[in-house]
């Protein structure tokens, strides 16, 4: 940490002039100096260096700050090596200072031993016969020597004594190779053995480019195929970024980041001249992942695999970066294809042409349900708006999320009111949009409904007529085939009844219960032995049954009512008519079967 007054030493001693002419084309203008933005790229001089005051400003753009700003933004350095930089300028020393307790960090050792095992394995694949197979592998995935050397890119080989030979001659013991995860045992008796073997090794660096870890790309078959470091003190996957070391600045410069899945796809844009670029550890990008990315920009490029993974893995990501308020894109391939391949062909121009034909991360998610037809049909038009609602959830943007209903409204139909209330807290600070008309109101049967309508669920009436049921199928094998004619086992919601009464589907009329038991899992048969264990506990069993198979039914009824209530939002004039007429001849269905309320069936 640089001490305040330091800083302000610095600032005032500083010819900001002086330094930002360096890289603007300056000229006076009474007291200030004018030039082109360097940030918005303009050509007019609508950019001001104001020395007075020690700041510059852009009356078009609005980029304003310091000296310190100015160079961090321009040159995309961070700010204490700004404030350093600006020192030497200015002949004012900047002291190094530490926080906290004097001393070497506790780290030191750890990245000491993973640099010494990135220089080992970097060795094995350039140096060594061994490494000849992943040599072969990077010239057919067209990576070149001076873009896998500059990225560190290393070979583990299968042999299982080289690496531990070659670390414990250099003073790193096995107890530090095995806390660092580079050595494993099976347990305390086992010899200890590589992690990685047989892999292409990608080195990962912290942002301030320490080697904490390793990702490995098996060569070979088998599983997995990819390998990252275990976790320790300086590698937490979750919080680190695979290339943001170098490619901090390139994100600062360009506002931009492009977030790819693998290695490779990072390695291929940096052949291709695109340098503002990460990916994620093989995971999820995780909460810790986007913040540790708004540091440098808000403005997200997602560059996935084209495939039905990929787009689940654009649209997870996504909506971790809308919670952070961050702009999210997304880039759409040509089918089969993957970042990898397409840059491959394409280069650098095709891929700044598909990153301008980018889109807007929700447009992404309508576009792709739209081609499928989602939105023509009632029943997908719902199961649509289930896919789209999570993502405006997400969005912590008040705007953003106010336009993304907008949106939604506009492709289903829905009234945007409606879509609030499905939405839910989270867009509670969203106020209802002015009304413009009196809307058109369309004359539909009336629904009627009363406390009555809705009863059952799977934890109270439907869950006890489902054990009596079961019970009396146990019980009364006689009455297996009465019960069998009007319910079947996709009618029990609970699993072990379920499973109990399509087994005694399944076996003969005079099959024992042992015979019926050895079909059951432990935990039907535990079901099944409580029931039976209970003894003859209906005091009508011919009405008990009966009640218990009407409750079924009402809580069928009564399923579908529910779904016609969420139907009836997005459908036409004639789907909203069909469906209350629909959910009024079921509503009467249920109050004419007489069983609701329900009274407790005895058990």
């Amino acid at each position: 940490m640089i001490p305040e007054e330091v800083v302000e030493q610095v600032r005032e001693a500083a010819d900001i002039v002086a330094i930002i002419g360096e890289y603007v084309p300056l000229k006076r203008t009474g007291s200030d100096f004018r030039g082109p933005c360097p940030f918005h790229q303009g050509t007019r001089r609508n950019f001001s260096v104001v020395p007075a005051k020690r700041i510059y400003h852009c009356f078009v753009c609005g980029e304003t700050g310091d000296v310190f700003k100015f160079l961090t933004k321009r040159l995309g350095m961070e700010w204490p090596e700004a404030v350093r930089m600006v020192g030497d300028k200015a002949g004012v020393q900047v002291p190094e200072s530490r926080t906290g307790t004097q001393g070497p960090d506790p780290r030191e050792p750890a990245w000491e031993l993973q640099a010494t095992a990135a220089a080992y394995f970097q060795q094995m694949l350039w140096n060594e016969g061994m490494g000849s197979a992943a040599r072969r592998y990077l010239e057919e995935r067209a990576i070149s020597r001076p873009v896998a050397e500059e990225s560190g890119v290393g070979f583990a080989p299968r042999e299982i004594g080289l690496m531990r030979s070659y670390m414990n001659a250099l003073g790193f013991d096995d107890a530090r190779l095995l806390d660092a995860g580079l050595l494993v045992t099976k347990d305390q008796d086992s010899e200890p053995r590589p992690r990685f073997r047989d892999r292409l090794m990608f080195p990962i660096l912290d942002t301030l480019g320490r080697n904490v870890g390793f990702g490995g790309r098996l060569l070979g078959p088998g599983e997995p195929k990819y390998l990252n470091s275990s976790e320790s003190s300086v590698f937490l996957k979750g919080k680190l970024l695979y290339g943001l070391n170098r490619s901090r600045n390139a994100i600062r410069r360009a506002d931009r980041a492009l977030v790819v899945e693998g290695y490779f796809d990072a390695l291929r844009l940096v052949a291709a001249g695109v340098d503002e670029v990460v990916a994620p550890l093989g995971t999820a990008l995780t909460e810790a992942q986007v913040a540790l990315l708004g540091k440098y920009s808000r403005n997200v490029f997602l560059l996935y695999d084209s495939d039905a993974a990929g787009l689940k893995a654009t649209f997870r990501a996504g909506d971790e970066l809308l919670r952070q308020k961050f702009s999210v894109r997304v880039v759409t391939l040509p089918p089969g294809e993957d970042p990898d391949s397409f840059v491959r062909a394409s280069g650098a121009e095709g891929l700044e042409a598909a990153l301008s034909s980018a889109i807007d991360i929700f447009d992404r998610k309508i576009q792709i349900l739209d081609r499928a037809g989602w939105f023509g049909e009632l029943q997908k038009k719902r199961r649509a708006l289930d896919r789209l609602l999570p993502t405006i959830r997400a969005t912590s943007d008040a705007l953003m999320q106010d336009l993304y209903i907008r949106r939604a409204s506009e492709v289903t139909g829905v009234d945007r009111e409606i879509l609030l209330r499905e939405i839910g807290p989270t867009a509670g600070d969203i106020a209802p949009a002015p009304s413009r008309a009196e809307p058109r109101r369309v004359a539909t049967p009336a629904i009627r409904s009363r406390p009555g309508d809705r009863i059952e669920t799977v934890t109270d009436g439907g869950a006890s007529a489902e054990k009596e049921l079961v019970r009396a199928m146990l019980q009364q094998r006689s009455r297996v085939e009465s019960i069998a004619e009007r319910v079947g086992p996709d009618s029990f919601r609970d699993p072990q009844f379920s499973e109990i009464f399509a087994a005694i589907l399944q076996s003969d009329p005079e099959a024992s219960i042992e015979d019926i038991s050895a079909k059951l899992s432990a935990a039907a048969i535990a079901v099944a032995e409580e029931l039976l264990g209970e003894g003859e506990a209906h005091v009508n069993p011919a009405k008990t049954i009966e009640d218990s198979l009407t409750r079924l039914h009402v809580r069928d009824m009564n399923d579908r009512m529910n779904e016609i209530d969420r139907l009836l939002p997005l459908g036409n004039d004639i789907d909203k008519a069909e469906l209350g007429e629909e959910r009024n001849k079921l509503s009467v269905q249920v109050r004419a079967s007489g069983r609701g309320p329900w009274k407790a069936i005895r058990t």
